[in-house]
């Protein structure tokens, strides 16, 4: 066991001086942490001292690996056309409202078929899974639920905090850690559903390109990734950005990896609030205000934020050509509210029980909303 111990420690003090380690020394030790055969000081430090190191491309794919190989349920759901996840990373400086999960809601009253995986807030002040939960979606349900309600609502949520979808110990590391880790980036890649199509928001401008040609090596067969700025390029979000430039990078199914920026004003859309889209520390306001945007009664910045994260989706599922034709498509969904009720389709199809009072509490939201 000592020399377990003086093995790992070693690659960790490898990466406290700043040096990497690469995909199979990284997938390695991960194995050993999600198993559980390491003391909890040593496995800490090891996602302290990778966090630190800034991870490359390579250390997030043997992360993935790790987690996707031994510690998730697998439940591929059978559908006509592609499977779509859009997700942030966290840990960005623009602390945005819940901006992927509304986005996944209109996409899907679009017709894209999506398949989310994320967590409870760990970074952000909500996570997906604690917005979900809140407007009546189970998120402790079975895996076998969450397949079900793709195929039925085109939409569903694995809970990256379950044990249900990920039963050796992401869930346990997760519970317990409230820093930002490669799990943020890594953890968000285990989707049950091993779905095609990404579109990944990220904390750094430089991880935008590495990242993306990442995921193609993983198997995704195309996405985008991307990283938003504030009017002065200073400050960013993990998603695309109503306020100032955003970069992206967009991998296609021929293998081929193309960069540029788009900005509001070319996307058809007025600079944003900066106010307008930051979260507030208070769940129930954020929820009925999650409602009053699918329900078309919001008309200002928080409504441009969500087409314009909206879009990537639509062009990448075949819905639109362009961009710009992606936020004018959004933009029509939710003037016409049909995201509500896809988000009434939602929490009846991914429910173990009866959805009768969840629907009904969803219902009395949308009154007060």
């Amino acid at each position: 066991m000592d020399i377990e111990l003086r093995e790992f420690g070693t690659s960790v003090d490898a990466l406290i001086r700043g040096e990497h380690i690469g995909r199979r020394r990284t997938r390695d030790m991960f194995r050993e942490v999600l198993l559980n055969q390491q003391p909890d000081l040593q496995q800490g430090a090891f996602l302290a001292a990778l966090t630190s190191a800034r991870p490359t491309p390579e250390e997030i794919a043997g992360a993935w690996e790790a987690i996707f190989e031994i510690d998730t349920e697998k439940a591929r759901p059978e559908v006509d056309g592609y499977l779509v996840e859009n997700c942030g990373t966290g840990m960005d400086r623009i602390k945005t409202f819940n901006v992927s999960t509304l986005a996944s809601v209109v996409a899907a009253a679009g017709g894209v078929y999506m398949a989310k995986h994320g967590a409870r807030a760990i970074t952000s002040r909500c996570g997906i899974v604690d917005m979900a939960e809140t407007l009546g979606v189970d998120v402790e349900c079975e895996v076998s639920v969450v397949k079900r309600s793709v195929e039925v609502a085109g939409i569903g949520l694995f809970n990256g905090m379950s044990a249900k979808v990920h039963p050796q110990a992401l869930y346990r590391i997760l519970s317990q850690v409230r820093f930002g880790t490669i799990l943020n980036v890594a953890g968000s890649l285990a989707n049950p559903a091993s779905p095609e199509v990404g579109v990944r928001g990220v904390y750094s401008r430089e991880l935008v390109l590495p990242l993306a040609r990442t995921m193609r090596e993983m198997g995704y067969r195309k996405g985008i990734v991307a990283h938003g700025l504030d009017g002065n390029g200073e400050r960013g979000m993990d998603e695309l950005s109503t306020l100032g430039r955003s970069i992206i990078s967009e991998f296609h199914e021929d293998g081929e990896v193309s960069s540029y920026d788009i900005t509001p004003q070319g996307m058809g859309l007025p600079i944003g609030q900066e106010k307008e889209i930051l979260s507030t520390l208070d769940r129930e306001t954020e929820a009925l205000r999650f409602i009053r945007v699918l329900l078309g009664k919001e008309s200002g910045s928080r409504r441009d934020m969500v087409a314009l994260n909206t879009a990537p989706m639509l062009y990448l599922n075949g819905n639109v050509s362009s961009l710009e034709e992606g936020v004018a498509k959004a933009l029509d969904i939710l003037e016409s509210g049909k995201g509500f009720v896809k988000l009434k389709d939602w929490v009846r199809a991914q429910s173990s029980g009866d959805p009768g009072e969840r629907l009904e509490r969803l219902e009395r939201m949308a009154e007060r909303a």
